[in-house]
């Protein structure tokens, strides 16, 4: 008697939005030394930690996006170019969600995640393929802490149909909310630790989060 043969994980791409401007930190965040290595790197090896069958990494022109590429040498990222970041974190969305479009092999999903959030764990990113693969919902959010204090924030997945949609966002500092909301009654929530949301915009969140990496 032959045994069932399991399905194969759907194909995900886990995507490093790693391209901002950083205004508010005043130098490249992503380079900002935190536990011995680039913040950037904290939030990419969760990602190839995840779960994904592919890795994309978003980077901005010139100097930084050099010194990005060679602060995730030896994870499995591939690297587009983000060539205008002052237009915003949708920029990043879009040139992410175009190479994703133009690859050979089609994806099930990708997910979104930020450079400057080095407190999310693998186990987020392996909870989302597992929302995403149970319910085929056309998007999956993350859901930091319970009750009324609960926040919501990346990493987010889209289905790949939404991709086309990801790939035309206007310009704006900030996610496809417009798309959130067309789809907010089929979307999928998964609930993280609080202790996981730490976003690195300043000096002074820098300095929090040091303590996480007992620096």
């Amino acid at each position: 008697m032959s045994l069932p043969v399991p399905s194969p994980a759907p194909h995900r791409l886990g995507v490093l939005l790693a391209a901002g401007r950083s205004t508010r930190m005043g130098t490249p965040k992503q380079l900002a030394p935190l536990g011995g290595q680039a913040l950037c790197r904290h939030a990419a090896g969760s990602l190839a930690a995840g779960g994904y069958g592919a890795l994309l990494a978003v980077v901005p022109p010139g100097e930084v996006g050099a010194a990005v590429r060679a602060a995730l040498a030896g994870l499995p990222f591939a690297f587009t170019e983000n060539p205008e970041p002052g237009r915003g974190l949708a920029s990043s969305f879009r040139a992410a969600a175009t190479w994703a479009l133009a690859q050979p092999r089609p994806f099930a999903a990708v997910t979104f995640a930020l450079a400057d959030m080095p407190l999310v764990t693998p186990a987020t990113h392996a909870a989302l393929g597992q929302a995403f693969a149970g319910s085929g919902a056309p998007a999956v959010l993350a859901r930091y802490g319970e009750g009324g204090a609960a926040v919501h924030a990346p990493p987010h997945l889209f289905r790949a149909d939404l991709l086309e949609r990801v790939a035309a966002l206007p310009d704006a500092d900030h996610g496809p909310r417009a798309l959130l909301r067309d789809y907010a009654a089929s979307t999928v929530t998964v609930t993280r630790p609080a202790a996981e949301l730490l976003d690195v915009d300043t000096p002074e969140a820098l300095a929090r989060a040091q303590a996480p990496f007992g620096a």
